[in-house]
Formats: C-alpha cells, structure tokens, sequence
C-alpha cells in the first residue's frame, strides 16, 4: 500500500508579510502559524514530514521544537520550487515510486482534517495526483497595461466558469513529482501542479485532479491574513 510522505516549504522570508520574522513563526493563539500546520498535517498519518527550513534558520527549534515523525532539512533555496525539490532528493531511497508526495504550505495553517480526508480519499488510485482548489466566485478583471500616469484600467473581464484557485495541500506520486521536478524553467512555477501540468503536456503523464477545498484554507500572505486566521482558528474553538 502507498505510503504517504509530506513536504512542508518553509524556507521563505515573508517580504509581503511586513513583520522582522518570518510569517511561518508568527503568534496564532497561543501557538505559531507553522506549529498549528504540522498539528492539522498529523491528521494525514505520513511516514515522515520534512519541514525544508532556510540554511540560517534558527528560529524553528525553539518555536517549534520536536514533533514525532517530523524532520527538519535545511535546504532551502532561492525559489519555492528549488525548496521542494531539494526536500524530494532527501527522500529518493526512502519513498517508493508509486508513494505519495504531499506539498503543503507552512503558511496555511487553516487547513481541516476534512479537507486533508477528502484529498486522500478523492485520489485514491489515481496515477497522477492532485491538489485541493475552489472553484473561482469573484468576478474577474483583467487589467491593461499601465498609462504613462501609472492608472490601471479594466482591459476585458475574463470568463471564470473553468477557472479554480489552487491550494494545499498538493499530492502527487513520487515518481511523476520527481519527473515534473527535473524538468527546465521548473523555478519560474509557483506551485507543484504547474510542474506536473508541463509535464502532462509532453504526454509522460496525465493532468492533475482537483479536489474541492474550503474557503477556511487560506494562505497567510499579509498582515491581514493573519487576524483572518485567528478568526478561524478561534471560531474552530
């Protein structure tokens, strides 16, 4: 029976976030917005989850501390995408071909127990993998390029009917990760699917699944995103 491996990338500085640490580390209720992810990931039962921190790293041990079946591997690179594959290689003689690779972000600590069932229990048998996602409720604009005075103006609405905001966690096999992974221009991707979906296009797999995900899942990309969290953590009691 496949078993189950999980990347968690946390090797990013937060720019966005505008705080002097990493939003990864910052404060949620009584606990850090990564220490609450590695809670909801124990949910999937993984035979090991590697937490690929930055090589300067020395806040997680003390925030974070151990946690059973929880590895920290510091190889961190310069792109999400570097991060993730560098953490893949640590796993090359420990997970089979046919096991999973679950990506999640550090920064999505919101992520149900539900959710993470539906993930595994949706893919079962598929070949490929998948990713959780919403379908696409907001209009959607599409802006012109900028005038000379810096005003940004509606160019077309864009047709959202087939349009989905991916999330994570993304699952996918070992070996079609792997392959997606080495592949050229795998750094200018933002997430594990866009990988897999290049790959798929030269025939050597198929397209990614998705699996409807939950609003609650939201990414911690600002400031604001963080109160939004506290929010939900303390609405789940």
């Amino acid at each position: 029976m496949p078993r189950r491996f999980v990347i968690v990338p946390a090797a990013g500085g937060g720019a966005r976030f505008g705080d002097a640490q990493p939003k990864q580390y910052a404060e949620l209720r009584g606990t850090s917005v990564i220490a609450r992810t590695l809670t909801q990931l124990a949910a999937l039962d993984a035979a090991a989850t590697l937490v690929a921190l930055a090589p300067d790293d020395v806040r997680y041990a003390d925030i974070v501390g151990a946690r059973p079946r929880v590895e920290t591997v510091a190889c961190g690179g310069p792109t999400r995408a570097d991060t993730v594959r560098n953490a893949l290689a640590q796993l090359a003689t420990r997970a089979a071909p046919d096991d999973w690779i679950v990506v999640h972000d550090a920064a999505r600590p919101c992520v149900s127990r539900d959710a993470l069932a539906r993930l595994v229990r949706e893919l079962g048998d598929d070949p490929v993998g998948g990713l959780l996602a919403l379908p696409v409720a907001d209009t959607l604009k599409r802006a012109a390029a900028p005038a000379l005075e810096g005003v940004v103006r509606v160019e077309r609405t864009e047709d959202r009917a087939a349009l989905w905001q991916a999330q994570t966690p993304q699952m996918f096999r070992h070996h079609v990760l792997a392959a997606a992974l080495e592949r050229d221009g795998v750094t200018a991707w933002t997430d594990e699917a866009q990988a897999v979906e290049a790959l798929a296009a030269t025939g050597a797999c198929g397209m990614p699944r998705l699996v409807r995900g939950e609003p609650s899942n939201l990414k911690i990309t600002y400031a604001a995103d963080l109160a939004l969290a506290r929010a939900i953590v303390a609405a789940e009691g």
